[in-house]
């Protein structure tokens, strides 16, 4: 089955290939625009932007993902996107300075609908830490920063070790699921 990945992303795309290609569903990268709200929570902007896109599509997948950093109330979370862009790892880090206590999460919400089927909406979180400084070459945006061990930073771990650990690769294991009890698979 091929599921058209809504995404400007190319790291976020990368992602979603490995990991559905296991799955035995072929991704591919599609660039439709559709009306992307800021909001409370990433599932109001999720459902939002399906709900845009239904209306020109019959087929595909969406998804927001997130920081959200418990020091600082959650921040940047649906902002995450927007702050990257801005602030960058070294902004983030510059927030938290001289912070003991810097535990954080990474939240990722999917939006999917397939021919003929209802829409629906799943979502997967993954606990860590933010480090005292960016380590490693792979991965994209705050992975550098971010550690669920301890030992590597998200961009230290090889795609297929982050997929089997990180919230996009949690949730995408319960889209998988969603889309096989449905008979879609």
């Amino acid at each position: 089955m091929r599921i058209k990945i809504i995404t400007s992303n190319a790291g976020k795309m990368r992602e979603y290939a490995q990991a559905l290609e296991g799955l035995g569903l072929e991704a591919f990268q599609g660039s439709v625009p559709y009306d992307e709200i800021q909001a409370d929570t990433l599932e109001e902007v999720v459902g939002h932007g399906m709900r845009d896109l239904m209306l020109k599509e019959d087929s595909f997948i969406i998804d927001d993902s997130g920081l959200f950093i418990d020091h600082l109330n959650g921040f940047p979370g649906v902002y995450s996107a927007y702050v990257l862009k801005t602030l960058g790892n070294q902004g983030v880090l510059k927030l938290v300075e001289g912070v003991s206590e810097r535990d954080a999460r990474f939240e990722c919400c999917i939006g999917c609908k397939l021919p003929g089927k209802e829409p629906f909406i799943v979502s997967a979180s993954c606990e860590g830490f933010i480090l005292d400084a960016p380590r490693g070459e792979g991965g994209f945006g705050f992975d550098p920063i971010f550690s669920s061990d301890g030992v590597r930073s998200f961009s230290e771990l090889d795609m297929g070790e982050k997929n089997a650990i990180s919230h996009r690769g949690l949730a995408v294991k319960k889209l998988a699921e969603r889309i096989e009890s449905e008979g879609s698979l």
